[in-house]
């Protein structure tokens, strides 16, 4: 079950996502998060943020939309209780990152470098690019590129770049192309959808915010697809795949459409427990269909019919 994301190597495939565990402490009465492959982080901007009005958060079909924004304590105040916490708990931990400006983000690179307790950095740019006049930096191929390329140089060398990416554009591996140019390790797809809610009662938007991000199982099939496109374009590049994984056979898909890890949120607001699962389902559904090892699952579905079915191949059960 070992996975490996560029150099970083984890004891198996399933991290959270960011954003819905805050810093693992809220997971950690229900289960033991070193347990995981790898605790990611809320993102983290320079200074503290309060968020976005209220109210943040509304139900939709097979899925939420939130408006939280980047609400967190800053990177100084991160750096000496949340990853200081994950580090005493073994917790292996991916930064994410963000910012509303390229400085930003290589500001907080700048003050994580030569910190043990970082595994890797994850790049939210799919933020509002006030250099660009609130255009978000993911939908735009030049703007992903400078922030990901800033990143990189910045970084200790030998600590992974992952680029978050989103499904909000016309061509994904557009962008995942560019990011790979500028430096990038590999891709964590996907963010969140932009959608909104109208209360019907008070016939106005039903978030503080107006819009907010779609997440849950209505978006996996989008996500499933982003992770198949950009495997497909960049096959040597590793991915962390989530949206909308409620168990080990929706993690099957992303493994078996190129993802070399899987990230589990919205499940968790139900069932604290979500992560832990889904890993040992997953292991076993790995098993019931022969892989002897989750690399040899990666991308799996991308191979040709012939190349799929044989005396030498995984037999193909029944899901």
């Amino acid at each position: 079950m070992t996975a490996s994301l560029a150099t970083l190597s984890l004891p198996n495939p399933v991290l959270t996502a960011s954003g819905c565990a805050a810093a693992g402490r809220e997971l950690h009465q229900f289960f033991d998060v070193a347990a995981l492959g790898a605790v990611v982080t809320k993102s983290i901007m320079t200074r503290p943020r309060s968020g976005r009005a209220t109210p943040r958060m509304a139900e939709t079909p097979s899925g939420m939309l939130n408006s939280i924004g980047l609400q967190g304590p800053g990177i100084d105040s991160f750096i000496e209780n949340d990853l200081a916490w994950l580090a005493a708990h073994g917790a292996r931990t991916v930064v994410s990152i963000a910012g509303g400006h390229t400085d930003e983000y290589v500001e907080i690179t700048r003050k994580l470098n030569g910190n043990a307790a970082v595994s890797m950095l994850e790049v939210n740019i799919s933020c509002p690019n006030v250099e660009s006049r609130g255009q978000v930096f993911a939908c735009d191929v030049h703007a992903s590129s400078r922030v990901i390329g800033a990143v990189r140089r910045a970084a200790d060398p030998a600590l992974p770049v992952f680029a978050k990416l989103s499904p909000d554009v016309t061509d994904i591996t557009l962008i995942a192309r560019a990011c790979a140019d500028a430096g990038a390790d590999g891709f964590s797809l996907i963010n969140t959808l932009l959608g909104m809610v109208i209360d019907t009662d008070t016939m106005a938007p039903a978030l503080g915010g107006v819009t907010g991000g779609l997440s849950g199982p209505a978006i996996r099939p989008v996500a499933l697809r982003c992770v198949w496109q950009v495997h497909q374009k960049l096959p040597s590049y590793p991915i962390i795949g989530m949206g909308g994984i409620r168990c080990g056979l929706d993690a099957l898909q992303f493994i078996l459409a190129g993802a070399s890890a899987v990230s589990v949120g919205t499940a968790v607001f139900g069932d604290p427990s979500a992560p832990v699962r889904v890993l040992a389902e997953l292991e076993a559904a790995l098993d019931a269909r022969g892989f002897a090892s989750l690399a040899g699952a990666v991308g799996y579905a991308h191979r040709a019919p012939e190349h799929r079915l044989g005396p030498d191949a995984p037999q193909a059960a029944a899901s």
